[in-house]
């Protein structure tokens, strides 16, 4: 049987006149329902029309009646008809074979809400309180893999030719794989570009840490376009600097302070940690590197017998929890600690905190990105004071660093 024209200029009176006279259960949404379903229908129409257009009706190809599912949209759900060829041949692009749900409104706020730490229990409550229906678990997972292109394409970007500061720090995560639950490490890299405007370089997931994984995370940078890195902000771990200075051989090394107290602190009495600490602030506040450095040797003379392998792990690594003496205050309170991302990462675990183990590397990396895109959009000026440690990293590095004003950070 022909389907009869939809006759919009009568539904259009119609409509008027029942929102006027105020009908009890009419609403604007329900009204419009039957012009939302007509026009992806005939949008449908126009597009199996021009596939056979295109070459199908000379093989043969013809329309073959239509398939019926009900679709879920902001106007309510609805019975769709969709129209199919004899060939098969036909992917309707409006509304796909398997799409189900038709509002880019509500997956955008489903990602929106997912990015923000909110269990798939209180998406779909959320869902169907606002727009009457309830997603699948099904239908929230395809709605999530909407992001995994964009981070493949996210993680392949280019970056700047230069970086000023660099830190380089790791999350930990429970994912479940083979049938059990393992701890990967989630190492995040933000950089402070030549217009003092800080940007995520990558993120990086590792099963275990070492020289291998350090290298090829180095060899990944360099790639996507960085060829110079003034100074990098690590935690201490082994092979990592090493890494570093083989790909970027200029590049300064500063080891967190802050990572090097909690390693040294493992292996003091708690009786003693509060002097401890406090004889250590003198080595790490001082004004100088000899005054750092007289004071260490003061330290070691009182501490040494009783804690050998806190003050131990100082010596060797002296080299490069000292580099950041030989730089101005403004930009030594910037490099002697992986502060600055370990705040971009307590606003990660705001997001994280009450997922437990994830299913997948992929369901993580859904969700940090997710919420670190939301966070980034926010990273558009320059860091305070930038003029004045700009214009230190130039005296500096003067053959090195080029002073950028008013760039789009990417």
């Amino acid at each position: 049987m022909k389907k009869e024209k939809f006759d919009f200029d009568a539904f259009k009176k119609e409509a008027m006149q029942k929102l006027r006279d105020k009908e009890p259960g009419v609403t604007a949404e329900n009204l419009f329902k039957p012009l939302f379903k007509q026009f992806i229908e005939e949008a449908l129409e126009a597009e199996v029309n021009e596939h056979l257009q295109e070459g199908g009706r000379e093989q043969g190809n013809r329309k073959n009646g239509k398939s019926r599912k009900t679709v879920k949209s902001t106007h309510g759900s609805f019975e769709l008809e969709t129209p199919r060829d004899r060939s098969g041949t036909f992917e309707p692009k409006l509304v796909g074979k398997r799409q189900t749900l038709i509002s880019e409104e509500i997956e955008d706020k489903v990602l929106r809400l997912y990015s923000k730490g909110l269990s798939v229990r209180d998406i779909t409550e959320h869902i169907e309180e606002m727009y009457g229906f309830t997603l699948s678990a099904t239908t929230m997972s395809n709605i999530t893999d909407r992001v995994i292109p964009l981070i493949q394409e996210w993680q392949q970007r280019a970056l700047e030719n230069t970086y000023c500061i660099v830190w380089f720090d790791a999350m930990f995560y429970k994912v479940r794989e083979d049938g059990r639950v393992v701890t990967k490490a989630l190492y995040n890299i933000i950089g402070i570009n030549t217009s003092g405007v800080k940007e995520l370089l990558g993120i990086y997931m590792a099963d275990s840490e070492g020289s291998k994984f350090w290298m090829q995370v180095m060899e990944d940078i360099k790639r996507r376009g960085v060829q110079d890195i003034l100074i990098a902000c690590i935690d201490n771990l082994k092979g990592f600097a090493d890494a570093i200075e083989l790909i970027f051989p200029q590049t300064q090394v500063q080891c967190c302070i802050i990572h090097q107290l909690r390693n040294s602190f493992k292996y003091v009495s708690y009786k003693d940690i509060k002097v401890f600490i406090a004889d250590l602030k003198t080595v790490y506040q001082a004004s100088s590197k000899e005054i750092a450095e007289q004071n260490l040797d003061i330290i070691e003379e009182k501490w040494n017998n009783k804690y050998p392998v806190a003050i131990k792990s100082w010596r060797e690594n002296w080299h490069r929890l000292s580099t950041y003496f030989d730089y101005p205050d403004a930009i030594r309170k910037m490099m002697y600690t992986t502060n600055m991302i370990e705040g971009f990462h307590r606003q990660i675990r705001k997001v994280t905190k009450t997922k437990g183990a994830f299913t997948s590397d992929t369901a993580l990396l859904k969700l940090i990105y997710l919420a670190t895109t939301r966070m980034v959009e926010k990273w558009s000026q320059p860091i305070i004071n930038w003029p004045c440690i700009a214009s230190q990293l130039h005296i500096i590095f003067t053959d090195r660093f080029n002073f950028q004003r008013n760039r789009i950070s990417k």
